[in-house]
């Protein structure tokens, strides 16, 4: 019933919330990859925190861009 009291962009972005987490995580995963073949003595969990340092940047510069409206005409 909640379902049905959505509106159709909050469900359209609910139906691909999966889509949206597997490609994060995918990128993530791969700059992982790059990194350990680049680096191969490179501490993991290090190269992992500033992996998402930087994919938090972006989300926050991005973030910064919708709330100025940057988006509102896409």
């Amino acid at each position: 019933m909640a379902e049905e009291s959505k509106d159709p962009v909050a469900k359209e972005v609910e139906s691909r919330r999966k889509e949206i987490q597997t490609a994060l995580k995918l990128l993530f995963k791969l700059n992982m990859k790059l990194t350990d073949w680049d680096v191969p003595e490179a501490n993991d969990r290090e190269a992992a925190q500033m992996i998402l340092q930087v994919m938090k940047e972006e989300l926050d510069q991005i973030k910064a861009e919708v709330e100025a409206g940057k988006y509102d005409n896409y």
